[in-house]
């Protein structure tokens, strides 16, 4: 099940805004970010993109619930 929903993106199409679908929580991509640094969404890893830090969904096989 997607527990995160992109809900804006950069004119360049990068991820920007996030909504917690569990809790209702709106974070941008560096509050996402470090809350999964901190181990709060273990369905979630970041890689480094061009040089920024990226939330990424965790590779299961299922396109459902990447982010997006």
């Amino acid at each position: 099940m997607k527990k995160i929903n992109v809900i804006e993106e950069t004119s360049t199409g990068r991820n920007k805004t996030f909504k917690d679908l569990t809790t209702g929580t709106i974070m941008t991509r560096a509050q996402f970010v470090k809350k999964i640094e901190q181990e709060n969404y273990p369905d979630y890893h970041v890689r480094l993109i061009d040089g920024i830090k990226t939330p990424v969904s965790n590779p299961n096989g299922n396109d459902k619930d990447n982010l997006g």
